[in-house]
């Protein structure tokens, strides 16, 4: 079994920062990458940053610039630190992982999601 948990959502003002981790856990022999994914209400989720195991990094063009994702391998956890935050980033946040289980089986993990809310 693996889990992906996630923490660090909340309610924020515009301008304000967040900082979002997601932990995995359980029979994991590596992981290729982790991702942030957002849904916002009506909305389909789209991938907001990506972080693969040698530290390569991908962006959402809305967030370029404000938005960074880190990774350490040692404790399987990946944090999404957000600044400049905007209304239009309110979402429920997703951490997912591409990683290969003890098994050597290549899976697929989403953790439960965080809600952002960026209001005044």
């Amino acid at each position: 079994q693996v889990q992906l948990v996630e923490s660090g959502g909340g309610l924020v003002q515009p301008g304000g920062s967040l900082k979002l981790s997601c932990a995995a856990s359980g029979r994991i022999f590596s992981i290729e990458a982790m991702d942030w994914y957002r849904q916002a209400p009506g909305k389909q989720r789209e991938l907001v940053a990506r972080i693969t195991s040698v530290g390569t990094t991908n962006y959402a063009d809305s967030v370029k610039g404000r938005f960074t994702i880190s990774r350490d391998n040692a404790k399987n956890t990946v944090y999404l630190q957000m600044n400049s935050l905007k209304p239009e980033d309110t979402a429920v946040y997703h951490c997912h992982g591409s990683l290969y289980t003890i098994s050597m089986l290549r899976r697929d993990y989403w953790g439960q999601g965080t809600q952002v809310t960026v209001s005044s």
